[in-house]
């Protein structure tokens, strides 16, 4: 529960499904992952984006071993306490895996409130007190009932209060929705994507892409020289580097990439060039 909370972060579902299955049957409990270097997190992390959380994921695994008898706790305090897990995450580990009463927010669960409740198209860009205090005050007292409720709310929000397209006539709490019996107002916003093509990001996971499928560490000519001029076999790493040669970046944005990755965790140099963390 812990492992597939982290990866959904802001990642879809089906996105996740195919990593989450490789993860728990290559490490099916927290020794097993935490017995592996961290570089096989960040290697098995795929393309999921945000490759931090595995590093996270790894130092939460070392943490349950060596202070929690190797079982995920299932307190909300004793969550919270391992390293990179917050607030929503540690509510609903304890509250889905663990059937505790816990206020559980996020994204879809915001949405949902905001319209029903307050009248608003979309929640506040951040997460506010007072939407903590809506959530917490709308929680059944009773146990069993909360967990539901959470899923419940959660569900609602990702399959029909969605968004951009809200499927209003199939809700079953539209006649106590306050959004539509205002006449549906706009939101006070409007959500903007981050761009992607041509940015730091995509430069810096096209170079997590060539650290993962090396097994040995990279040389900076290997990034900086197109896999055709360096005499590399088709397949292998000369995949990942074709792709980010693709890209054309300038060598200094190159650099970016390498120096932040570097300094997140994510990489590390040795006087045989750049690999994954061990």
């Amino acid at each position: 529960m812990l492992v597939s909370e982290v990866m959904l972060q802001q990642t879809p579902v089906v996105r996740v499904l195919p990593v989450w299955e490789d993860w728990m049957s290559r490490w099916p409990t927290p020794a097993d992952l935490a017995a592996e270097p961290a570089g096989e997190a960040v290697r098995h992390w795929g393309r999921l984006g945000y490759p931090r959380r595995a590093l996270r994921l790894h130092a939460a695994a070392a943490a349950i071993t060596a202070d929690h008898d190797g079982e995920v706790p299932a307190e909300y305090e004793r969550l919270l306490s391992l390293p990179g897990v917050g607030s929503y995450t540690a509510a609903a580990v304890a509250a889905f895996a663990y059937g505790r009463r816990q206020t559980v927010v996020d994204t879809n669960i915001r949405r949902v409130h905001a319209r029903l409740f307050t009248g608003t198209a979309l929640p506040a860009q951040a997460l506010t007190a007072a939407e903590m205090r809506l959530a917490t005050e709308l929680l059944p007292d009773d146990v069993g009932l909360s967990v539901r409720w959470n899923a419940a709310v959660m569900e609602l929000g990702a399959v029909v209060c969605t968004a951009r397209a809200p499927k209003c006539a199939d809700c079953p709490v539209r006649a106590e929705c306050a959004w539509r019996l205002a006449g549906e107002p706009p939101p006070s916003y409007v959500p903007k994507g981050q761009a992607w093509h041509g940015t730091d990001r995509q430069v810096r996971g096209a170079v997590m892409a060539v650290l993962r499928e090396a097994d040995s560490p990279v040389t900076a000519e290997l990034f900086l020289t197109p896999p055709a001029d360096l005499g590399l076999a088709p397949g292998g790493i000369s995949v990942p580097l074709g792709a980010l040669h693709r890209l054309s970046a300038p060598a200094e944005q190159l650099d970016r990439a390498l120096q932040g990755l570097l300094a997140d965790g994510l990489a590390e140099m040795s006087d045989a060039g750049y690999r994954l963390p061990s």
